[in-house]
């Protein structure tokens, strides 16, 4: 469902509980990164399967994802990264390798990344990436994007979430599903656990520039990458994964895509295989 409003939202930050996790290990960091409107909570299952294995996990919260949607709606992907990239330079002096991963939105920062410090980030595991938002539950929202892309109007229309949430389980899904239907476009009562119940046709824009930066420079990029994806992922097609995996000038690489899962493949109902299929990865670059 479109939203539009003129209305500013409250301007009320959200709770600040889980504002990033952190999970100690050994000389060895993982920076897994949350998807856009999204939450660290949505990587949890996937760092502490890494975290089982040695691995010191670390998932900040995105840059103002502990604040209103108006501040959010603002934020350029540039913001964005660079928080990303502040915090990678932080555990840069403080581990002997590190890895980095992300969920859609998050996988392209990972990306970024990758290209921009190719000697130390080890390997990148891209989950379910998105350069464009054609999947199947998509094409609804698809004609509408573009031409709001253009206009300041991109700064007042919301696309609520809705029906599947990225998820196949239907014990999670339902979760999901009560808080986006009972909340208004502006309530963050349970964001910390669920995301946004809205996303910002803004943040989707910052999405669409973000993914156009990174297929001008696939080219460039040599560090080792896998791809994770599902099949019938809801909101980008295998296309995506497909593109940079095609593109991509690195050597060492792979794709899979996963039979039982939506976008969320992080918490969905193949998680264990991911998780496991990202452990396996990373260990061959230790």
């Amino acid at each position: 469902m479109i939203i539009f409003s003129l209305k500013e939202d409250s301007g009320k930050n959200l709770d600040t509980q889980d504002a990033s996790l952190f999970l100690k290990g050994g000389d060895d960091l993982v920076l897994l990164i949350h998807g856009l409107t999204g939450t660290p909570r949505e990587m949890y299952y996937i760092a502490r399967a890494l975290n089982e294995k040695g691995y010191s996990v670390k998932i900040p919260r995105l840059l103002n994802h502990d604040k209103s949607l108006f501040a959010l709606r603002r934020t350029s992907w540039q913001e964005l990264y660079a928080a990303i990239r502040e915090e990678f330079l932080k555990a840069d002096s403080q581990y002997k390798n590190i890895f980095v991963g992300g969920l859609s939105f998050g996988a392209l920062l990972a990306i970024k990344l990758a290209h921009e410090f190719p000697e130390r980030v080890k390997a990148v595991n891209s989950f379910s990436v998105i350069l464009f938002f054609d999947g199947w539950n998509a094409p609804r929202i698809k004609m509408f994007l573009h031409p709001v892309f253009a206009t300041p109007l991109k700064y007042w229309f919301y696309f609520k979430e809705g029906y599947p949430y990225g998820l196949k389980n239907k014990r999670l899904r339902s979760r999901v599903e009560a808080y986006c239907e009972n909340s208004e476009w502006d309530d963050y009562s349970e964001a910390h656990l669920y995301g946004y119940p809205v996303i910002p046709i803004a943040c989707m824009h910052q999405n669409y520039l973000l993914a156009k930066h990174i297929m001008r420079r696939l080219g460039k990029i040599t560090v080792p990458i896998q791809i994770l994806q599902a099949k019938e992922d809801d909101v980008t097609s295998p296309k995506s994964s497909k593109y940079i995996y095609d593109h991509i000038g690195s050597k060492d690489k792979q794709m899979k895509f996963f039979e039982n899962s939506y976008h969320i493949i992080t918490a969905d109902q193949e998680r264990d295989k991911v998780a496991e299929t990202t452990v396996s990865f990373f260990d061959k670059y230790k």
